[in-house]
């Protein structure tokens, strides 16, 4: 670092090193951004598109779930090996690599004949994403300095939750003009201006003394974690109990205890597991996989609830969301100075506060609620989200060494997907249960052999409703007009029960953080690594 790097304003107290790329840092994170942009939106713009995706592929609903799931399973099986190669070879280089995976699992999957082609590349996008998602968190940690990366990481954070809400908007805005395969190749460009920045600006960064590589460490990581994804996903759907679940769910945890048992008596560990001994890092850890869990299972039943109770276009469900990316992207940077003046304690237990009273809001909406109230109930819970989401972050990599970044962010990550994994499926599971009872004899003007699939979601029932008006005689398509509306009915009230469940799990996370997350420091006893 040169003495002119030393003199610009911001620079860090004389006698501290500063990190490589400091000079270069706004673009570097900027650069971030865009990096991390790609990645989740590339996955979250996939939600409005699965109707479409169903009726143009003729997928069956095994084949859909496999769609993004496929996704799902190897992002997160993966996540830990990257984040750990990133700290061997160079987090700049598995940036790169990342991002031409994905671009190139995108162009195929947009120009998939089927579904199985589908779920390949869709599994392809898995890889790319991983080596990028942790590596970004990874880069702001090596880039900023301990004052600044608060700041930093919360816009981090503030683009993470834009991208979670943002891409059911971008994926309703072109489905309205192009055909399905369009949503893959959106990233594309993205991804492709992602690597000229990160060869522009992105300093190389990695563990100067890495030490022997823990191969079975690592290989059992894969495992455990692919294990343990599957088997929350596929709980929702096939229930708790069945052989298919318990073998890869429990199986999961084992594993995963072995690797911690392995890596406290490992010489050159790939995961230094003692931090989990660090209330800070254990709570904060818990706090974002709740807030995960949240996020995404709400946005599940959410998006079902304005397609299939509202009858939104996948744009207008997708434009309704915004508030919640709105108040992420507005509340996650400024929460990061908020905690170093209050205490991650209590602008997380605030954040988890709000979360909860937007799912007690949602009990206020039915068939004929105004927008504006929809709108309200989003805007609180992305800003108690925004409070919690960077915080957090800053919480567990403010306790990792330097040069082990990548390790640390991918713990961060699998928190989040995991926690957002559990969500979706246990969530699911609750949500389809409460429906398939309120709805109870409700789809008795159904053919026998479609009630049991319909039964299953409103959109399940809505589709056999049009199938059944488009081939049944006149007398089944009046039969079946009269299954809408109290299938609307029966979701209202699974969704009321569902968003019950929600928020206790944020009631039970502010009391998490309450507890283990520190106060507010005096200025005295900070410490800088």
């Amino acid at each position: 670092m040169t003495a002119t790097d030393r003199s610009r304003p911001g620079a860090v107290p004389p006698g501290d090193e500063l990190p490589p790329g400091y000079a270069r840092r706004w673009w570097v994170l900027a650069t971030m951004t865009v990096c991390l942009l790609v990645v989740i939106m590339g996955n979250t713009i996939l939600n409005v598109a699965l109707p479409t995706l169903q009726r143009e592929l003729d997928a069956s609903q095994g084949e859909l779930q496999w769609v993004v799931d496929a996704y799902i399973l190897v992002f997160a099986g993966l996540l830990f090996t990257w984040g750990i190669v990133g700290d061997r070879i160079g987090r700049r280089r598995v940036l790169l690599i990342g991002l031409g995976i994905f671009a190139v699992g995108s162009v195929f999957a947009a120009l998939s004949d089927s579904p199985l082609e589908l779920i390949a590349w869709r599994a392809v996008m898995g890889i790319g994403g991983a080596a990028v998602q942790p590596t970004t968190l990874a880069v702001i940690t090596n880039v900023f300095p301990p004052r600044e990366r608060g700041r930093a990481i919360g816009v981090w954070a503030g683009t993470a939750g834009i991208a979670v809400a943002g891409g059911p908007l971008a994926g309703g805005a072109v489905l309205e003009h192009f055909w399905w395969g369009a949503v893959f190749l959106v990233g594309v460009p993205v991804a492709l201006l992602g690597i000229v920045a990160v060869l522009a600006f992105v300093p190389e960064s990695k563990d100067p003394h890495p030490g022997r590589l823990d191969v079975p460490g690592v290989l059992l990581s894969i495992v455990a974690l692919a294990g343990l994804v599957y088997g929350i996903i596929h709980g929702g759907g096939a229930g708790w109990t069945t052989p298919g679940v318990l073998a890869p769910l429990l199986g999961g945890i084992v594993l995963l205890a072995l690797f911690v048992w392995l890596q406290r008596r490992s010489a050159h560990p790939a995961l230094d597991v003692s931090l989990f001994r660090n209330p800070a890092f254990s709570a904060a850890a818990g706090a974002l996989g709740l807030n995960f869990f949240a996020l995404l299972g709400a946005t599940f039943y959410l998006v079902f609830y304005l397609q299939g109770v509202r009858g939104y276009s996948p744009l207008q469900s997708g434009a309704a969301l915004i508030p919640v990316a709105l108040g992420m992207a507005v509340m996650a940077p400024r929460s990061s100075g908020l905690a170093e003046r209050l205490g991650a304690k209590a602008v997380c237990a605030t954040g988890f506060l709000l979360i909860t009273l937007s799912f007690l809001g949602v009990q206020l909406l039915d068939l004929t609620s105004p927008v504006w109230l929809l709108l309200a109930v989003l805007s609180v819970q992305g800003v108690g989200m925004g409070m919690v989401m960077a915080p957090a972050t800053e919480s567990i990599m403010s306790v990792v060494p330097r040069e082990k970044a990548g390790a640390g962010a991918a713990v961060n990550n699998s928190v989040r997907q995991v926690g957002g994994a559990l969500g979706v499926a246990i969530l699911g599971s609750l949500l389809a249960g409460t429906y398939a009872a309120y709805l109870g004899a409700g789809v008795d003007g159904l053919p026998a052999g479609a009630r049991d699939e319909a039964s299953q979601s409103i959109v399940a029932t809505l589709e056999a409703v049009r199938q059944v008006a488009a081939e049944g005689t006149p007398e089944e398509a009046r039969a079946a007009a009269e299954v809408v509306q109290p299938a609307r009915v029966a979701f209202v009230s699974a969704m009321h029960t569902t968003a019950i469940g929600t928020a206790a799990a944020t009631s039970v996370a502010a009391g998490v953080v309450l507890v283990w997350l520190p106060g507010r420091r005096r200025a005295e006893s900070s410490v800088t690594r």
